[in-house]
Formats: C-alpha cells, sequence, structure tokens
C-alpha cells in the first residue's frame, strides 16, 4: 500500500464514485468473466466447481505453500467426497496433478498442469488482449490505484467469508 490514504467520504447514490455505480460496475464485469468461464468448462466438459477449483490452484496466494485438498475443499466449501470427486474429473481430464510432498508422502499437493495451462492461455486469449487495450487508457499510476481498491475488496470479501463460515 502507498503511503497514507484519505478514504473517501460517502458519495451520493446517482454520483459515478458512489456504491451504486461500484455495484453495478462489478456485477456486469463478474457476469461476464462467469460467462467465458462457463463457455471453457462446457467446452471441456468440466464443471463449474471444477473451474472454480482450478482458478484456485492457479491463484494461490502464497507459491511457497502448495494447495492441498484439505485447504481447497475449505476454500470452495465442498465436503471430501464432492471435492475428490472434482479433483478426479480434473486429474482425468490432464488439468492438474496431485504430487506427493517430498518432506512427508503422506501429503498431497495440487498443481496446475503445463498442458492445462496452454490451453487455458489460448482460449482466454482473447480477454487478456480485451484487458490489455483497457489497460492502455489509463496511467501507471491509475492503474495502481485500481489494483489497490480490487486487492483490498478482495481482502474484505476473504475476511466476510471466513466470518461467515
Amino acid at each position: 500500500m502507498s503511503g497514507s490514504t484519505t478514504p473517501a467520504p460517502p458519495a451520493p447514490e446517482d454520483c459515478p464514485t458512489g456504491l451504486p455505480s461500484f455495484a453495478v460496475q462489478l456485477r456486469r464485469m463478474n457476469s461476464e468473466f462467469n460467462r467465458i468461464v462457463q463457455e471453457f468448462a462446457q467446452a471441456h466438459g468440466l464443471h463449474l466447481t471444477d473451474m472454480q477449483a482450478l482458478i484456485a490452484i492457479l491463484d494461490i496466494e502464497n507459491p511457497d505453500t502448495p494447495m492441498t485438498p484439505g485447504r481447497l475443499r475449505r476454500q470452495l466449501n465442498l465436503t471430501s467426497g464432492a471435492m475428490t470427486a472434482c479433483l478426479d474429473r480434473l486429474e482425468r481430464a490432464g488439468h492438474i496433478r496431485r504430487v506427493r510432498a517430498a518432506d512427508d508422502r503422506r501429503v498431497v499437493h495440487l498443481e496446475y498442469a503445463d498442458r492445462a495451462k496452454d490451453l487455458a492461455r489460448e482460449y482466454f486469449r482473447p480477454l487478456a488482449r480485451t484487458t490489455d487495450t483497457v489497460r492502455e487508457r489509463f496511467t501507471t499510476d491509475e492503474l495502481r490505484v485500481v489494483v489497490r481498491f480490487l486487492a483490498d475488496l478482495n481482502r474484505e470479501l476473504a475476511l466476510l467469508r471466513r466470518r461467515t463460515d
């Protein structure tokens, strides 16, 4: 986080920086992302839960702490049986690998398979290009603010989820 910032005062309801405007834009973006992800899932015979698992494995917060089935199960709020079925589908389809930890063979780490990364990269390339096109319209300082906002929002949403678990 860069220096101290003064929180934005509450904006009037009809203000472009007010909560309703943010809510609408975030919902629209989320809907579009979900549509693209669902199309990828359908094209590759995956369930939405499978996609959530793949995203969680790909976007692991701390690469020094590999994703495990138990951690993923808690993150996705699945039963052990549902988690096993999901991982079995993903492994059969070649999207993940289950790898035994070198220091403790009882521990299983989940890794996103290289072939699957290539497949996803190719499929989502138009989204990446679109994102780059939009990013080019903003200065580096503006993008830093956007990234900071999104990171803070994601952090707060994770805290909210933990409080409701």
